[in-house]
């Protein structure tokens, strides 16, 4: 009976989603993002130094879907935190490792190579290193959001911190 439900209910929402992708785009349009064609700009001010981003499609910061490609340096860092929806990540370029838990240790982290998919849920909290420079493309529905497990880690709370000094 339960097993009855659950595939009514994800056939249910399947039909919801795709309804509802179906209207965010007009049914004529067409766009493709060759890599040498990318377009990056400096990562948002909720990541550490040294991130670039080329947002493919729709709005992060916004409810919606949405599409995103990181371009990080050889050892890039992101301290422990947390989304408040579910991230789903998809290594283009070199490798990003990634660990679960309340306290950064790389002994921890497990690889994931191009060509790689993960997805991890909600309030997991999580960190990550890369080895080489390394591309990764996240993709969601829409507010995209970071909260840093440490406060201190935050390189807003940083920003604010020196203009303030």
């Amino acid at each position: 009976m339960r097993s009855k439900f659950l595939a009514i209910a994800n056939v249910a929402l399947m039909m919801i989603t795709s309804t509802l992708l179906a209207e965010v785009h007009d049914e004529r349009e067409f766009r493709l993002y060759p890599a040498d064609t990318t377009e990056w700009k400096a990562g948002p001010p909720s990541l550490p130094p040294g991130a670039r981003i080329a947002v493919l499609e729709g709005d992060p910061g916004k409810e919606g879907p949405f599409v995103f490609r990181v371009k990080v340096p050889d050892g890039y860092r992101i301290p422990p935190h947390t989304h408040p929806k579910t991230e789903r990540v998809t290594v283009i370029s070199g490798i990003f490792n990634i660990g679960m838990g309340e306290k950064f240790d790389a002994t921890l982290t497990q690889p994931m190579p191009a060509g790689t998919y993960g997805y991890w849920e909600t309030g997991m909290k999580h960190f990550v290193w890369t080895k080489g420079e390394t591309v990764v493309q996240f993709h969601g529905i829409g507010p995209w959001k970071i909260e840093y497990v440490n406060p201190d880690d935050d390189p807003r709370n940083k920003n604010t911190r020196k203009n303030s000094q």
